[in-house]
């Protein structure tokens, strides 16, 4: 037989097992908000960049090699290179094109502009196949 005192322990155990799961959803559903929020805005400012934001020598915009992203494969890097002679990532690839076509300066791969290239780039190409390494 179990006893009342039992009972009613139980009883509070799992109402404060729900009260902290609640809280811990609500949790997760504004983290989740604010990690949507953030990678959004990081898109569109890279998708900025990517059409005509990055200060050029020449003129050249990302956007005219890569009419609406194509071309950049993010989801097959990291991958051999030619133009860099390595397996490379994609920001070191971005800066090639930095460099020479656009004639413009490389950016620090942890730099703000470059993650939101980066992030942009990633998501136009959202849906195709992951292929680490196809060229």
């Amino acid at each position: 037989m179990i006893r009342k005192s039992t009972l009613a322990a139980l009883g509070a155990s799992f109402i404060l097992g729900l009260a902290v799961t609640a809280s811990a959803h609500a949790e997760a559903v504004k983290d989740t908000a604010k990690w949507d929020s953030e990678f959004k805005a990081s898109v569109k400012r890279g998708d900025g960049l990517f059409h005509g934001g990055i200060k050029s020598s020449n003129e050249v915009a990302c956007v005219q090699c890569h009419p609406e992203g194509s071309n950049t494969h993010a989801e097959t890097y990291p991958k051999y290179q030619k133009q860099l002679g390595k397996v490379s990532q994609l920001w070191e690839m971005a800066n090639w094109c930095l460099e020479n076509p656009l004639e413009s300066k490389p950016m620090a791969a942890d730099s703000q502009d470059m993650v939101d290239l980066v992030a942009y780039m990633t998501m136009i190409r959202r849906g195709y196949k992951l292929e680490a390494g196809k060229y």
